[in-house]
């Protein structure tokens, strides 16, 4: 480079950032005005979405009364909280016991992982609802002949419902779960595991308070970003959700299918202050609990597996 290039680019260089700041400040009005603009007319006053007529709170009084809404709210929690719980359980356990798989394999699992995460939803929608119509229309027949044989009555019959939306997104969360845990598995500081061994320490007891104080901040973080997409999923419960059972997402979609009103933009804002709640949590808890994971790790070693030894 000559050196009047070089002095062009200099003379340049603070319009180029001016040019960069404009387009990412345009970039983010363009995706945070209009979740912006729910928010304000969720407050407004009048009956109308495109016009504001003065504050008013009437219309999350409205949605906090409409019944329907309430239990399709109550559906989304149920949902996310079994899928969180399941889905960290689930995936914790698969984290470790990859953790002690030849690395080859592990490679491979590694793999299958991140395509559970990046396989479009309406793809898993679809794959799941096959799976559950295919296994119901095996086990129906099979517990008809089982109930009649036994003269116990009317069977029992098996369909879709909160239950097979709970399988479904457990499904997709469970591998994000599974890379939080793993990320930070390769992050641990494997001396303090060895210390626990030389010390006698049962491998429960090093895992109970050791290893687990360490993978804490990544089971939190797992946890909630599980319950935050099984709460704000639509693709997919809308495939294996059952009759009458609807989750909130489900619920906002059918009501915008008649028109749009000030209740859906309050509903819709709050479905948004739950997501942000649950991902600040996640960031706040992730980074209090990932400075304090060397200092409580390190607590069992001095005052617990010390002592028994």
């Amino acid at each position: 480079m000559t050196a009047a290039s070089r002095a062009a680019l200099d003379r340049a260089g603070p319009w180029v950032d001016r040019v960069f700041r404009a387009h990412a400040t345009l970039i983010y009005l363009f995706l945070y005005v209009p979740i912006g603009l729910v928010v304000l007319f969720s407050f407004n006053a009048g009956g109308h979405t495109g016009e504001l007529r003065g504050v008013s709170l009437r219309w999350y009084d409205y949605a906090l009364n409409d019944r329907f809404a309430m239990g399709a709210l109550q559906n989304s929690f149920v949902v996310g909280f079994w899928t969180a719980l399941i889905a960290t359980s689930l995936g914790t356990l698969a984290a470790l016991a990859l953790q002690r798989v030849p690395p080859r394999v592990r490679a491979i699992f590694d793999a299958l992982t991140y395509i559970a995460i990046i396989i479009p939803g309406i793809v898993i929608g679809i794959a799941t609802l096959i799976f559950f119509v295919n296994l119901f229309g095996w086990v129906n027949p099979w517990l008809d002949y089982v109930w009649t044989a036994a003269g116990l009555g009317a069977p029992p019959v098996i369909g879709k419902g909160l239950h097979t939306v709970v399988a479904a997104h457990v499904l997709f969360t469970m591998a994000i779960v599974m890379v939080l845990v793993r990320t930070r598995l390769a992050g641990m500081d494997r001396s303090l595991t060895e210390a626990s061994f030389d010390l006698f320490a049962t491998p429960l007891r090093t895992f109970v308070q050791v290893t687990l104080p360490q993978l804490r901040p990544a089971i939190v973080a797992g946890a909630l970003l599980a319950f935050t997409f099984s709460f704000d999923d639509f693709v997919i419960a809308t495939f294996v959700a059952g009759p009458g059972q609807p989750t909130l997402p489900m619920y906002i979609f059918s009501s915008i299918r008649r028109g749009i009103t000030p209740e859906i933009n309050a509903i819709a804002s709050m479905v948004l202050a739950v997501t942000i709640t649950a991902l600040v949590t996640v960031g706040l808890v992730y980074r209090r609990q990932a400075r304090q994971a060397g200092e409580t790790a390190a607590e069992p070693l001095a005052l617990g597996i010390a002592e028994d030894a």
